[in-house]
């Protein structure tokens, strides 16, 4: 594209006379560019404009003045400048200025032109990759990149990653610093619903990868499920500082359930909810008050912003596209993969299992960060958990745990000790049957969560009540409180 022009011949969208009117506005007046501190000089379409602001925005940011007459020796070497007629082009913008009132409008025009153009940048790379029969790639796969990059340029305006000054980050975690300060509990994150396991995470972090693994019927699905449900029905929805909306309770969630179906899990969050065995509701042997009930859960889950997608055999580019697709069209606060294994990765990773998985977990981890949200994957553990006489997994019971336990922020483990005694069951009469009926009642309606790594804080163990009638979690009676199953 040479000279403002794509292949079509069309001239990409731009207005020199508004560049010019800006620059001359900000010369004049050089308070204007804290209307203005979102224009970047690659917004303006006119290269020689481009330095010009450049240099007024990089005065300005040394509190020194500028203006024709200061900037003039710095653009001397400028044969672009040059050709417009050096200094006096300088002179002629200042003549061309606008209100300074007007600053905001016009950078915002300069803006949304500079967009259409990496827009436009964006669907000519598209259509040539498309059109390409000699590129090889597979057409989801360039699917997903054209969404990744639409996706990027319509949260930032920049379709390219960078630097950050240092004082911004700062400033970021000074603000999340004081969100967990205005929250109750001190949580710095969305809560799970579940008050001491946000003790021990302070809730869960944007851009965080959480993995939560365990053995099978040790109950991950069912805790996961519950902690969807609990932060979906919590949403609460307000606007910031900037007027843009955010959940200031709770949030939306999406969740991947790549083993169990849509309807499957719409029925086990009913039952949950209703207090029904999930059973019972399968078979249709409900009383008529029962079934009352069941409506009436039925349409407060109604209300709930959860999003399923059952997809099976997900490739994580996909996983990627859609949790895209869903932030942009109704707003993502969690997303949740049921289980990263039933993922997959790219066809490069061929039969290199440990490749493909590690691939997987640094594709939910770039999720997290380029979305701003926490994500919490389920993950298999290996058998090696059955041959020890302690039952508790450790990290290095993870499949593939090289990758996982790497890219993960926080990993945790669901454990009930309840599930090993049951089987342990001697013959009722049996002089060990009255010892073993007191290890039983110890352990009965209990279940703990080991957080076996945490970036942001201490490891340790989470105890939780679990109800197995209607496989839902919650907090386990103490002292100072009441049980409470959320």
């Amino acid at each position: 594209m040479l000279d403002g022009e794509q292949p079509t011949g069309r001239s990409l969208p731009h207005d020199i006379e508004i560049e010019q009117a800006l620059l001359g506005a900000l010369m004049i007046n050089n308070d204007g560019a804290d209307q203005v501190s979102f224009l970047l000089p690659e917004h303006f379409f006119d290269p020689v404009h481009e330095r010009i602001y450049e240099t007024i925005t990089r005065r300005i940011a040394e509190r020194r003045i500028a203006s024709p007459i200061t900037i003039k020796n710095s653009l001397a070497n400028d044969l672009g400048l040059k050709e417009l007629g050096g200094a006096q082009y300088l002179y002629n913008l200042t003549e061309a200025a606008i209100d300074i009132f007007g600053v905001k409008e016009y950078a915002q025009t300069i803006y949304d032109l500079a967009l259409k153009r990496q827009l436009a940048e964006i669907g000519e790379t598209v259509a040539k990759r498309a059109l390409d029969i000699t590129d090889d790639s597979n057409p989801l796969d360039q699917i997903s990149n054209a969404e990744e990059q639409l996706f990027s340029l319509a949260e930032s305006g920049r379709s390219e990653g960078g630097f950050q000054p240092f004082s911004k980050s700062i400033f970021e975690a000074i603000n999340t610093a004081n969100a967990a300060y205005q929250r109750d509990g001190g949580l710095a994150g969305i809560s799970s619903g579940l008050r001491d396991l946000d003790s021990k995470l302070g809730g869960f972090r944007n851009s965080d990868l959480l993995i939560l693994a365990g053995r099978p019927s040790m109950g991950k699905t069912a805790l996961v499920t519950n902690l969807a449900y609990n932060i979906a029905s919590a949403f609460e929805e307000g606007e910031d500082e900037q007027g843009h909306k955010i959940a200031i309770s709770g949030g939306r969630v999406g969740f991947f359930s790549l083993e169990m179906s849509a309807e499957q899990l719409a029925g086990r969050i009913l039952a949950t909810e209703a207090e029904i065995d999930s059973y019972r509701i399968q078979r249709g042997e409900l009383s008529e008050d029962e079934f009352r009930q069941l409506a009436e859960v039925a349409q407060q889950l109604e209300r709930a912003p959860l999003y399923i997608d059952d997809t099976p055999a997900m490739p994580i580019s996909t996983v990627a596209a859609r949790a895209r697709r869903l932030k942009r069209q109704h707003g993502l606060d969690l997303l949740i993969v049921d289980y990263l294994q039933l993922c997959r990765g790219s066809a490069k990773s061929g039969d290199n299992r440990v490749q493909e998985v590690s691939e997987i977990t640094q594709g939910l981890k770039a999720i997290a960060k380029e979305l701003n949200i926490p994500v919490i994957a389920l993950s298999q553990l290996s058998r090696k958990v059955e041959e020890r006489d302690d039952k508790r997994p450790q990290l290095s019971d993870l499949r593939e745990s090289g990758s996982i336990e790497q890219d993960a922020d926080a990993v945790m483990f669901v454990y009930r000790e309840e599930y090993y005694v049951g089987r342990r069951e001697p013959r009722e009469g049996s002089p060990e049957h009255a010892a073993w009926k007191d290890e039983m009642e110890a352990v009965y309606g209990k279940a703990e969560v080991i957080i076996g790594k945490q970036r942001h804080g201490p490891i340790g163990n989470v105890e939780l009540a679990f109800d197995s009638s209607f496989t839902r979690f919650g907090d386990l009676a103490k002292e100072d409180r009441h049980p409470q199953l959320e």
